[in-house]
């Protein structure tokens, strides 16, 4: 036996979506991660596939595919991760680029609710952007 110790290149989509899939199901580090992967694998939870299947596509679970698994795992798990990232919404003046009154021109208000506002609503003529900004978290 040929022990393999790397990735030989990019992993089989259906591989990266088995470990997505177990990840999704208990967001965890390796190598508890690896533990329910085994748990999967076992009972056949992702799409009927048993671990033969599976290390058809990539997915072996001996010791000598273990590197490779850790390093589709982890690659997996900071996708997932830099998905769930908090971000925080800036409202920030935008860039004064036509006149308030061009802004007005194409504002998408209905003409005839633009024309009598009623007693209670103000209306504004700043244009703003939104920009998405990290949290810091």
């Amino acid at each position: 036996m040929i022990p393999r110790t790397a990735t030989t290149g990019a992993p089989h989509p259906d591989a990266v979506a088995f470990v997505r899939f177990c990840y999704q199901r208990r967001r965890v580090g390796w190598p508890e991660l690896y533990d329910e992967m085994c748990a999967v694998a076992g009972r056949g939870l992702y799409r009927g596939l048993s671990t033969d299947d599976l290390g058809g596509i990539g997915v072996g679970f001996s010791l000598f595919d273990m590197p490779a698994l850790a390093s589709h795992a982890a690659q997996v798990v900071a996708e997932e991760v830099a998905l769930r990232r908090p971000v925080s919404v800036v409202i920030a003046p935008a860039p004064m680029t036509a006149s308030p009154a061009d802004v007005a021109a194409t504002d998408s208000v209905p003409p005839e609710r633009a024309s009598r506002p009623a007693a209670d609503e103000r209306s504004f003529d700043v244009p703003v952007r939104l920009v998405l900004a990290s949290s810091g978290v």
